[in-house]
């Protein structure tokens, strides 16, 4: 049986992630930074910016990167929700996703990636049939990575057995260097048993990346031993025909997500 947050547990991780990002962004964390941090529990580990983008003296590179990417996903992503019509007996009803839909949309590309068990893993063929939420991200972020997979968790826990068979979250890591299978393994499972973790060749995550229209850049590890990571917050939602469908941001809830899964499993768009 996969292991999913129970509701107190997923509120304790959401308003731990989101109050570490307050303390960060207000310098709360302290003089001496991460390493008190780490000490109290706060960070997993080395200094990470919170939503990704590096630390204070990489500001400008950071502010160029996040335009970038913000052009991108003004293009691929539309500007309101989008709709379905739902024909009955005596009346159609209009039913509108709560995740923004893309456009032009995407078909599954193949990938050459690694699972957690260490075997060849491609996407397209992998998720065939089922509806797949695809994130990329990493294990040490301390805010929007833990609180995506617990949402999407949250959200598959409102579902029905035969819905939640047929839905999947894939984690592809923007950080492979430090994110083995097993450290993937273990971080997934903490949310549910039954997501996918993928890593690979940095060519090749950048490669599937691409092929989704999100920009990727490597990860940076600077002389203080501080680790520069770079991530696009969307969630890409695959419907069971290998078609991406929706966008989800971190402004989405687990009301969205557990909105959205029938719509997106049946394909009513």
């Amino acid at each position: 049986m996969n292991r999913l947050l129970t509701p107190s547990s997923h509120r304790r991780l959401r308003s731990a992630t989101w109050e570490l990002a307050r303390r960060r962004s207000s310098g709360a964390v302290g003089a001496d930074g991460p390493k008190a941090a780490v000490r109290r529990g706060l960070l997993p580990g080395k200094r990470i910016d919170p939503r990704g983008w590096g630390h204070a003296a990489d500001r400008r590179a950071e502010l160029a990167i996040a335009t970038a990417v913000l052009v991108s996903l003004v293009s691929a992503c539309g500007a309101s929700a989008g709709s379905a019509s739902v024909s009955g007996r005596k009346a159609s009803v209009t039913v509108s996703l709560a995740g923004r839909p893309l456009n032009p949309t995407v078909i599954q590309p193949a990938s050459h990636l690694i699972d957690t068990n260490g075997s060849p893993f491609d996407v397209r063929s992998g998720t065939a049939g089922r509806l797949a939420f695809v994130f990329f991200g990493y294990t040490h972020c301390p805010d929007v990575c833990p609180t995506t997979a617990a949402d999407i968790a949250a959200a598959l826990g409102q579902q029905t057995p035969a819905v939640r068979a047929r839905t999947t979250f894939v984690f592809v890591t923007t950080d492979p260097e430090r994110d083995s299978p097993q450290t993937m393994r273990r971080w997934l499972d903490q949310f549910d048993t039954s997501f996918i973790g993928l890593t690979g060749k940095w060519a090749d995550i950048a490669d599937y990346a691409a092929a989704l229209g999100l920009p990727v850049v490597p990860p940076e590890q600077a002389a203080d031993g501080s680790w520069l990571v770079q991530h696009v917050s969307r969630v890409t939602a695959f419907a069971p025909d290998g078609t991406a469908r929706a966008g989800y941001f971190p402004s989405t809830t687990v009301a969205d997500y557990s909105h959205d899964i029938p719509l997106l499993l049946e394909n009513r768009l």
